[in-house]
């Protein structure tokens, strides 16, 4: 009997992944991009329309606003799980659990949900500005929703276990003796922490924010929902040229521009992300 070929047999077992990958997302991309770009007319016509759609005031400020909100975002996020990362790869007692147990399980809550609960905490009536009234701290309700602030929480929120989980793979796989051998040497924690343990997990906080920020530029749901007028995302335009508009030439502009920039920054990830090193290999 003929033996296959380990390689071989690899690819057939991602012949139907790659099937329905092209099925459910390359073939009806490319007919959306084929069929608004015809709609123009020549090359030259559409090399006009990408100019003038680049160069409105709309696109530049939901561009401009897109990448703030996105850096803001990542830095945000990274604060927040690097202390939770180092927690879950230096623990594995009941609180690991129940920081992991608390970090899965709202990703069984559809997106849409949980922005909902949000809106309802951050509210002027809401949880959030009732306590701090009770309280004392304030005098006045404070402007949580609809804001730029209401933005950055309900998105920092969502995407937190994405860079948490990423730190925690490749903090694993950082041998706990180098932290040992650097304190028995005379050095303090911070002073290890800094010189030895961080720069080793440099490679986890480049690919965690990486993945971040991949995610934020297309967010839609959140900023819709939670951010004011003044912050709209590329994604806000895309949805209102398709919706609103019917403008689907500028639609497929702004998507292949948001298609472009997520594309290149993937392959700085794939480029700086070694899967077999987060895990230890």
């Amino acid at each position: 009997m003929k033996r296959v070929s380990t390689f071989g047999g690899s690819w057939v077992l991602l012949l139907p992944a790659i099937a329905l990958l092209v099925v459910v997302f390359l073939a009806p991309l490319i007919w959306f991009f084929v069929q608004s770009l015809s709609s123009i007319g020549t090359f030259s016509e559409i090399v006009e329309q990408f100019v003038a759609v680049l160069g409105s005031k709309a696109v530049l400020t939901a561009l401009s606003s897109t990448n703030w909100i996105s850096l803001l975002v990542t830095l945000l996020v990274l604060l927040l799980s690097y202390p939770l990362a180092y927690y879950l790869a230096t623990h594995s007692d009941w609180r690991f659990s129940l920081i992991l147990f608390c970090i899965v399980v709202p990703y069984f809550t559809s997106v849409i949900v949980r922005t909902y609960s949000w809106m309802v905490l951050l509210g002027r009536n809401g949880l959030v500005n009732n306590l701090l009234l009770t309280l004392g701290v304030i005098n006045e309700p404070l402007t949580l929703l609809y804001s730029k602030t209401g933005i950055l929480i309900g998105m920092v929120y969502v995407l937190l276990p994405y860079m948490v989980l990423t730190l925690y793979a490749s903090l694993k796989a950082i041998d706990p003796g180098l932290m040992r051998a650097a304190r028995g040497l005379g050095a303090s924690w911070w002073f290890a922490f800094t010189r030895v343990y961080f720069p080793l997990s440099l490679h986890g906080v480049v690919s965690g924010s990486l993945i971040v920020f991949i995610l934020a530029l297309g967010f839609f749901i959140t900023p819709a929902l939670m951010g004011g007028p003044s912050d709209v995302m590329i994604a806000m335009l895309v949805e209102r040229a398709v919706e609103v508009t019917f403008d689907w030439a500028s639609a497929a502009i702004m998507s292949v521009l948001l298609l472009g920039a997520t594309l290149g920054l993937y392959a700085i990830y794939y480029r700086v992300t070694d899967l077999r090193r987060m895990m230890g290999g």
